[in-house]
């Protein structure tokens, strides 16, 4: 998924797509561990979606006005 795509997904979506992502690694890691894995270039392209996404709710979560700062 593009990093536009992402952007434009509100919050509660942008952790489903984590949480989704991550459970498509987990499934991709037990394939690979198992043999059955044929194409192990997923798992690079997996975990960069994740990474993805994660930036992205990182940038997130820094552009909010921070409550500590505020006291």
């Amino acid at each position: 998924m593009r990093p536009a795509e992402l952007r434009d997904m509100s919050d509660g979506e942008l952790r489903e797509q984590i949480e989704t992502a991550r459970r498509e690694l987990f499934g991709l890691r037990f394939q690979h561990a198992t043999g059955e894995l044929d194409n192990t270039a997923g798992l690079k392209r997996a975990k960069r979606e994740i990474a993805r996404a994660l930036t992205i709710a990182r940038e997130r979560e820094m552009m909010a006005p921070s409550e500590e700062n505020d006291g």
